[in-house]
């Protein structure tokens, strides 16, 4: 009798084993499955991570390229107008130099050139991060015919200073201060460029005051701690029209990001 009970559970067991075997090779190849499909997953992320950093760094290598372009404008603007306008400045006695400096070529000291350059570089470069911060994208006369009107009203407002005779530098002071907020409203309009065009007049200023006190140069008719009452005006006008420079070579920046 046990012999028979034993022999009727031989099936079972073996179907139990098969069971057992088939079930085991279904997991196994269930584990392995999940395996290929987590290394493919694990693979895959690895390409987008690098395609999106290879992307991300070429974009940052534009973005920096681009930076230093319009530095290098900008600079050479600078450089370029500091030349002329202190050239009429010295020429109409208004700012004097020692005799060694009268002597160069374009008589003026060697510092003025790169220290308005980089000015107007910093000037140029801050108003559209000034802009991006804000929100506020500047898109009031975005063209270069404007910007070019801009730096004519401005050398225009330069040469005023230095040509036009009035009774007291009060009514000359006076009538840039117009001529300059003219400017502003002409070509920027925007509170930022205000702020900025103020920010820049006066720590233009206070240095130029005391480049002045410590007597490496002075200018003739001194009516405002060492300097001429007007001077701000000019500071805040230069300030402006770095600005609407800087603003549309960012603007040109970017339209060549998007197309490339």
């Amino acid at each position: 009798m046990g012999y028979k009970a034993l022999k009727c559970q031989m099936p079972r067991l073996e179907e139990h084993c098969w069971r057992r075997s088939c079930t085991s090779r279904v997991e196994s190849k269930n584990y392995y499955r999940e395996n290929w499909v987590a290394s493919k997953a694990e693979e895959m992320m690895s390409i987008i991570t690098s395609v999106l950093s290879n992307v991300y760094g070429s974009l940052h290598s534009v973005q920096t390229a681009n930076l230093i372009r319009r530095g290098l404008v900008l600079f050479t603007v600078g450089v370029f107008l500091a030349l002329v306008l202190n050239l009429l400045q010295v020429q109409r006695n208004v700012t004097l130099f020692p005799e060694e400096v009268m002597a160069t070529l374009f008589s003026s000291a060697w510092w003025i050139p790169p220290c308005c350059g980089t000015a107007a570089a910093v000037v140029g470069l801050l108003y559209p991060c000034i802009d991006s911060h804000l929100g506020e994208p500047h898109k009031f006369k975005r063209e270069w015919a404007s910007v070019m009107r801009c730096i004519a009203v401005f050398v225009g407002i330069n040469h005023a200073s230095a040509k036009l005779d009035f009774a007291n530098n009060v009514q000359l002071s006076l009538t840039l201060a117009a001529l300059s907020l003219g400017l502003w409203w002409t070509f920027d309009r925007s509170r930022s460029g205000f702020g900025l065009g103020i920010g820049t007049a006066f720590l233009a200023t206070v240095i130029t005051q005391l480049l002045v006190y410590n007597g490496v140069y002075q200018y003739t008719y001194p009516d405002f701690l060492y300097v001429r009452s007007w001077l701000p005006c000019i500071f805040f006008s230069g300030g402006v029209t770095a600005g609407n420079i800087g603003r549309q070579l960012a603007m040109g920046g970017v339209e060549k990001l998007h197309n490339d």
